[in-house]
């Protein structure tokens, strides 16, 4: 349910298609105005498989976390660019594996907050927190972590679907940079970023489409070019590859999920 105060309108900017609502509209959620449909309908007639896209990147974060917790680990989490709540949150399935887990999300989305703020309920064990912060600030997503989440233990960073809303490379450097000078050794960085590996053009140009109108812009990098972010870091196995071939669930004749133009890889703090 909305909230009642009279600015909540000019807040949400309901005439301004944003990544969060359009990306809930693909993924069948409820949080969206017609500003949004409209550029994801656009997007979708012309590159039907954005919801594919759009439900590989979700199931790449359900399997990440959970491989981060139990195999790895991990007891907390700092998520950014969280998205609208929907099944499997990043709290949910950490906290399913191990209670004590602590998760901070971040997101610049007004309707993600007021969601968030009524969603987003930790166990009792752990703790769970929400910043109203944008990727281009680091020194305050951490400032404002620092509050839920202990920096001198590992920590995993979620940067899944929000690295290539950062159009300059040495700002996104800087950026990655600065949240990895942050956390020691034994922390992790999931990534998940759209290229143009699989279908080519046809990503392209659903690109295009989307920097009409949505906010804010998309810039396609290549696989390549997303792990020289993370040079310095250890990869973990199987390295970089479309979200549906990251350590999948075999389709029911024992089949891999068809690749898809999300990219995605988890690194490790040496």
């Amino acid at each position: 349910m909305m909230p009642d105060e009279p600015d909540v309108e000019d807040k949400l900017q309901s005439h301004v298609p944003h990544t969060a609502r359009i990306w809930n509209y693909w993924l069948n959620g409820k949080d969206h105005f017609a500003a949004d449909r409209e550029v994801g309908e656009r997007v979708r007639k012309i590159f039907p498989v954005v919801i594919e896209l759009a439900q590989a990147d979700r199931l790449f974060l359900g399997r990440a976390v959970r491989h981060l917790v139990a195999e790895a680990g991990i007891r907390q989490f700092l998520d950014i660019g969280t998205g609208l709540p929907t099944q499997d949150n990043t709290h949910e399935v950490a906290q399913r594996v191990a209670p004590e887990s602590r998760i901070v999300y971040v997101d610049n989305d007004p309707l993600v907050l007021v969601h968030a703020r009524a969603l987003l309920t930790s166990s009792e064990q752990g703790a769970t927190d929400y910043i109203d912060a944008d990727l281009h600030d680091p020194d305050t997503i951490l400032r404002e972590a620092a509050r839920t989440l202990d920096f001198s233990q590992p920590v995993a960073i979620m940067l899944l679907g929000v690295m290539h809303f950062i159009g300059d490379d040495d700002e996104l450097q800087r950026i990655i940079d600065r949240l990895l000078a942050a956390v020691p050794s034994g922390s992790y960085v999931a990534v998940a970023n759209t290229t143009t590996a699989i279908n080519g053009e046809a990503t392209a140009e659903a690109v295009r489409v989307w920097n009409i109108d949505a906010q804010p812009k998309l810039k396609l990098r290549t696989p390549e070019r997303i792990a020289e972010f993370f040079a310095d870091l250890e990869m973990v196995e199987p390295g970089w590859v479309s979200c549906s071939r990251w350590r999948p669930e075999p389709e029911y004749d024992g089949s891999l999920p068809v690749e898809v133009d999300q990219w995605c890889g988890i690194v490790r703090k040496p």
